[in-house]
């Protein structure tokens, strides 16, 4: 399990493709890989990686396979290349963020990038697919850091995030620019209880549900947020708690 804390910023010291397989050699700030073992866990940038081979005291070997390199961002790195790393968490961890799988769901492309009084605001193309599980003041993590969401449309199909300086400088998100890709893992307590209540409706209503989803539509509302909107409501509130 992950935070969602970025601990630092890694580089891509050699990549190497054999059998469906491709191997990474990464290099990580001095002490980060202190006690660090084979077999570990370590998110990179967002992706759970396992570690295959210590090469030194900071230079680490990765493999990925064929699954992680279609669904992730992972396969469009090259050497030299920086990531946001996080160790897995201990036992007993403070939960800085909140809880992550490193299991990435998908990758989406950044379409805008706005700077205001030393805030930043990224805009990201949210799929079609995936919008019922992603809500104003709902958490995200993007490449590994854990973020909230600040506002959504889901007609339009975007969302949005503001970085405060400190993430800004923990991070790669400074790099990043307009058509640049990133890894995407949603809330899995979000999923769950949206993907319980639509699984409800369509065992309850039968073939009546897609009837009456439609009905709604042509009446301009969406069954999905309606059903789920208290849990919008319930995720703002732990927000501000």
């Amino acid at each position: 399990m992950f935070t969602g804390i970025i601990q630092s910023v890694a580089i891509i010291r050699c990549i190497h493709d054999h059998d469906s397989i491709r191997t990474f050699e990464i290099e990580f700030p001095e002490g980060f890989c202190k006690n660090l073992t084979i077999g570990a866990s370590i998110a990179v940038d967002g992706v759970c990686l396992t570690v295959t081979e210590i090469l030194t005291e900071t230079v680490v070997k990765f493999d990925v396979i064929l699954q992680s390199l279609l669904i992730t961002t992972l396969a469009e790195h090259e050497k030299g290349d920086r990531v946001n790393v996080e160790r897995a968490a201990k036992e007993g961890a403070e939960i800085g963020g909140h809880p992550l799988s490193g299991h990435v769901d998908f990758r989406t492309a950044i379409v805008e990038i706005s700077e205001m009084e030393g805030n930043c605001r990224i805009r990201f193309d949210l799929p079609e697919s995936w919008r019922k599980y992603i809500f104003p003041k709902g958490y995200i993590a993007i490449n590994g850091a854990s973020l909230t969401v600040s506002e959504v449309d889901k007609e339009k199909g975007y969302f949005e995030v503001w970085l405060i300086p400190e993430t800004r400088r923990m991070t790669t998100f400074e790099e990043k620019r307009t058509g640049d890709n990133v890894n995407i893992e949603i809330e899995r307590g979000t999923q769950v209880v949206v993907d319980t209540i639509q699984t409800t409706l369509e065992d309850s209503l039968g073939k009546l549900y897609p009837v009456l989803e439609q009905l709604l539509k042509e009446k301009g509302i969406d069954l999905q947020a309606l059903t789920t909107s208290k849990l919008a409501l319930l995720q703002g509130k732990k927000m501000e708690d």
